[in-house]
């Protein structure tokens, strides 16, 4: 069932897992997420990139995985976000539209302009009960990329780091800790560093951006000293795509394409069971505990 951001938080905080924050890209990946949310009996959030919204368009987006989750995922809490807005418009139109959760990423810009764009949409934001997250601290990479090594992985100043929530007042926060978007052998967790964004934001709700591909200890660690959500979308893609790819060339005659598409959504059902393990948040939910 779609759900306030907030609810899933909240569950999270109270039983000491983090949440899988999971992009989708189509019908398959959405299916997938639900089902392996709904098989791991962990509440999820569902996000959706500015490229997912300008392959589907906004309004099927959103009947799709509202429907979705009403009927696949009816007894799990799944929230609806928006990840990496750096257009104003589709940030708005998120709102406006009914997500929970909306991602203003100005962490391009000066940290004063920064502080100002997001600060504008955590106002407007308020008016619609949506939680906003902000970023400080560039994330790097590529989306999809596959092993090798990433250069210059930025590091976010911890003054400000809490300068920025301060001055927002988002009810997230993604900072730039040494993981980057991709898979990469070199990306790392500064847990010095996200300690101290925990002592000094008064224990904000942070997001690690990149988590895929992470050492599975450091992603454990890191829970402990308080990521409360962890965004996961090369993985998914990663999958979804090896997968269609060696069934196509398996099947080059096949003519019908849910035979050729079918296998993907259990690809990506894979993925999230995996990942509600290592993030403890598998079997986590007991159904009298669910919100209505």
């Amino acid at each position: 069932m779609l759900s306030h951001i907030k609810d899933v938080v909240n569950l999270s905080k109270k039983k000491g897992f983090a949440v899988g924050a999971f992009n989708v890209h189509g019908l398959e990946s959405i299916l997938g997420v639900a089902n392996g949310l709904t098989r791991s009996k962990s509440p999820g959030i569902i996000q959706v990139s500015e490229g997912a919204i300008k392959y589907m368009g906004l309004k099927p987006l959103i009947h799709l995985v509202s429907t979705v989750a009403k009927n696949i995922a009816p007894n799990v809490p799944i929230a609806l976000h928006l990840d990496h807005g750096k257009s104003l418009g589709n940030v708005l139109g998120c709102i406006e539209a009914g997500f929970s959760s909306v991602h203003i990423d100005a962490s391009h810009l000066p940290l004063d302009e920064n502080i100002a764009l997001t600060k504008q949409v955590v106002e407007i934001a308020r008016r619609k009960n949506v939680w906003v997250q902000g970023e400080v601290g560039a994330i790097i990479g590529g989306h999809g990329d596959l092993g090798g090594v990433i250069k210059d992985i930025p590091i976010a100043d911890i003054d400000e780091v809490v300068e920025f929530v301060k001055k927002t007042k988002v009810d997230t926060i993604a900072a730039a800790i040494g993981t980057a978007h991709g898979v990469y052998d070199n990306e790392d967790i500064n847990i010095k560093l996200l300690k101290e964004i925990k002592k000094r934001t008064n224990n904000k709700t942070f997001v690690l951006h990149g988590g895929s591909g992470v050492d599975p200890r450091k992603i454990r660690r890191a829970i402990r000293e308080g990521v409360n959500i962890i965004n996961i979308g090369s993985d998914i893609k990663i999958a979804f795509s090896q997968t269609l790819i060696a069934n196509c060339l398996k099947n080059q005659k096949e003519t019908d394409p849910r035979n050729l598409m079918g296998p993907t959504i259990t690809a990506v059902e894979e993925v999230v069971i995996k990942a509600t393990k290592l993030f403890g948040s598998y079997n986590s939910l007991k159904f009298k505990e669910i919100i209505t």
